[in-house]
């Protein structure tokens, strides 16, 4: 667990840009464990995977399950899990538990969680009971039920992602994610921040960057301007099937060398 986020930290010293992949199942782990730093189980399970309209829906109990899968295929990337709304905003004991059953029963090696000046008493007190802990600022998901605005254009937006980065910094979170902000705003990060800063739609200027397996590799409609698609795995599955269906109604699926004798 702590010899991957020094491996992490490393790099970071080094100025070695870091790689994250979001990824919630077994088989994109293994290929992803290949070449990402960090593999992030994100609470984006529910609407990439489920069909939700929001990240909100996703229980803890649902994303434990996806992160098992994913630490049970990894052997070089650092594991982080996305702590799901309502695990950890009531107070500091009820986020120890909840991040206690993430780490126990999964074998991960950190948690995420989103907020950082409001947070401040409960990711000290999860750093102080050894749990590594990753922040995320910027875009908020789960305050924005499914919508995606883009952060910082506004003085009281600034001052505030700028006053939750120094919240997290003085927590003690190894690393933090930012989300949908503008570039000036990630400048001050930048100039401002002492640990890897994880961007999406943040600019190159971030010390690594994060995009979910499913989206870049072109198999979901979800298009933002950060995104970019690096195959289009959606179209070659769609002509499978279009090929497989062609031969079942044709007859030409299966043949003799198929069949058992």
């Amino acid at each position: 667990m702590f010899l991957k986020k020094k491996k992490i930290l490393e790099k970071f010293k080094k100025k070695t840009p870091i790689t994250c992949i979001t990824s919630y199942t077994a088989p994109i782990a293994k290929i992803a464990d290949k070449y990402a730093d960090i593999i992030l189980v994100g609470d984006s399970v529910g609407p990439v995977l489920y069909g939700f309209d929001s990240t909100r829906k996703v229980s803890i109990d649902l994303i434990v399950q996806h992160a098992k899968a994913v630490v049970a295929q990894t052997k070089n990337s650092m594991v982080v899990v996305d702590m799901p709304y309502g695990t950890y905003e009531r107070d500091a004991r009820l986020a120890y538990k909840n991040a206690k059953k993430i780490i126990l029963e999964t074998g991960a090696d950190a948690v995420k969680l989103e907020g950082g000046e409001n947070f401040f008493d409960t990711i000290t007190f999860l750093i102080k009971k050894k749990i590594n802990v990753m922040g995320h600022i910027g875009l908020l998901p789960q305050q924005h039920n499914g919508k995606y605005p883009v952060y910082g254009r506004k003085r009281n937006e600034e001052r505030k992602i700028l006053n939750d980065l120094s919240s997290l910094q003085k927590a003690g979170v190894f690393s933090i994610v930012v989300e949908c902000t503008v570039e000036s705003v990630v400048k001050k990060i930048m100039k401002n921040s002492n640990i890897p800063i994880i961007g999406i739609g943040a600019t190159s200027d971030c010390d690594g960057q994060v995009l979910v397996a499913e989206d870049l590799l072109g198999l979901t409609d979800f298009n933002a301007k950060f995104l970019k698609k690096y195959s289009n795995l959606g179209m070659i599955i769609s002509r499978a099937f279009e090929n497989f269906s062609s031969d079942v109604q044709k007859r030409k699926y299966p043949q003799k060398k198929n069949y058992y004798k």
